[in-house]
């Protein structure tokens, strides 16, 4: 294996995460909120109840977020190897498990540790080993 080190880009990740935990702590500072993306979209399909729309404002900020980082940077070029059926069998896979987990990478990764949660330990632990078998599955089983 190779690391192709042309696009080993550590500054743009740096600022990435730190404005994910940025984000991350001026939600559960001024909303008493857990910046858990699945457990946020839920909600947002569920209801806009009062109090609600508080979702959709982070959500549109997801979205709005590549746009403005393309005013000072261009976006690297996106390659997906997989076909639709794939993507949507992955889709549900990541769907069911973050109901199975009570969250997904972002409320057990991000905010579950940093509160040095003994659940989100274990629930990053396994999104992690998940996500190293099926590489090496993919790479090494099937592409041997």
């Amino acid at each position: 294996m190779s690391i192709a080190w042309n696009l080993f880009t550590p500054w743009t990740a740096l600022m990435g995460g730190a404005l994910i935990g940025l984000a991350a702590a001026i939600l559960i500072l001024f909303n008493g909120k857990i910046a858990g993306i699945s457990g946020i979209l839920a909600g947002a399909l569920k209801s806009m109840s009062m109090g609600g729309y508080w979702r959709l404002t982070f959500l549109l900020g997801l979205l709005i977020a590549p746009l403005v980082y393309q005013l000072f940077l261009p976006l690297p070029a996106l390659q997906i190897e997989a076909g639709t059926g794939r993507l949507l069998l992955a889709g549900l896979l990541v769907g069911i498990g973050t109901r199975y987990g009570a969250g997904c990478t972002s409320g057990h990764g991000v905010c579950g540790l940093s509160r040095l949660s003994l659940r989100s330990l274990v629930a990053t632990m396994s999104f992690m080993g998940a996500g190293f078998l099926t590489v090496f599955i993919i790479r090494h089983v099937f592409h041997g």
